[in-house]
């Protein structure tokens, strides 16, 4: 199983290719669902990393893959910029998956 990257920036490619991650870049909402389909189609794609910007263009995808799709593991990931969620995410999400509260 390998890991395959949809990125919305050319640097996260390159970052992640150094780091022997391939990928492909995608930008607005039917590249981006496109590109997520044919990572799909590709039988040894174990994790698929996706920025969290091209992720934001299809969010209504992203969730029906999180929810129904045993493989691939989708990931979002920030770009190079740093991330757009806020700080406390991982305790939210953590709190509306499972009901536990962490503080």
């Amino acid at each position: 199983m390998r890991a395959y990257l949809i990125s919305d920036n050319h640097d996260s490619l390159v970052g992640m290719r150094l780091a022997g991650v391939a990928g492909e870049e995608a930008h607005g909402p039917e590249e981006t669902a496109r590109a997520v389909q044919e990572a799909l189609q590709m039988e040894d794609v174990g994790i698929l990393l996706i920025t969290e910007k091209a992720a934001a263009t299809i969010p209504d995808l992203i969730r029906d893959l999180r929810e129904k799709a045993k493989l691939p593991l989708v990931v979002e990931i920030p770009d190079r910029h740093g991330t757009t969620r806020e700080a406390d995410f991982l305790t939210k999400y953590l709190h509306e998956a499972i009901g536990v509260k962490i503080e």
